[in-house]
């Protein structure tokens, strides 16, 4: 059996080689040939370069957004104003069903407070507020578009993923 493993050493990515079929040694050491160390090392520096530009900053805007989506009900409030257009608090309440009062009015505020989503008060009595996406929420909606279209393309494979490994959990507890 000959396998493979690549590992890095300080800066230099080495091979180990397992290979027991002639010699029956074990952790034969060969270096990786130019051609092999230069793709490695221009994908880890592209990468490397991607980074730097983020896990520097105190408030890296990769994470500060997709920490704002990682909530329950923020996409859904975003993708059903995107179809709707303009709702009130209840009629927003009733399509989403099971949200509570309290969480839907954090949600619609941290959107509001990120600009997503504007929000109308009337001087009526019951007070009446509406609220509706704005140009930069509406930016936003072919990309959570895209990304919902990636999650029911995959969902199948996903599931099966996750059912191998919940197995494989399980049989290891036992």
């Amino acid at each position: 059996m000959l396998l493979t493993l690549f590992y890095r050493v300080s800066n230099f990515w080495r091979v180990k080689i397992k290979d027991n079929r002639d010699t029956g040694q074990e952790g034969t050491f060969l270096s990786v040939t130019y051609f092999e160390e230069t793709i490695i090392d221009n994908q880890r520096n592209k990468m490397r370069k991607k980074a730097e530009k983020f896990w520097q900053l105190p408030n890296c805007p990769v994470r500060t957004i997709m920490d704002r989506f990682g909530d329950k009900w923020s996409v859904l409030v975003i993708i059903i104003l995107g179809s709707e257009g303009t709702m009130r608090f209840n009629e927003l309440s009733n399509t989403i069903g099971d949200v509570s009062q309290k969480m839907l009015t954090v949600t619609l505020r941290t959107l509001e407070a990120d600009g997503l989503v504007s929000r109308k008060t009337y001087p009526e009595i019951p007070p009446r507020v509406e609220y509706k996406l704005t140009a930069m929420g509406e930016s936003l909606l072919p990309h959570i578009d895209g990304l919902a279209g990636w999650a029911f393309a995959n969902m199948k494979q996903i599931t099966q993923h996750r059912e191998k490994q919940l197995k494989k959990q399980l049989s290891a507890a036992k």
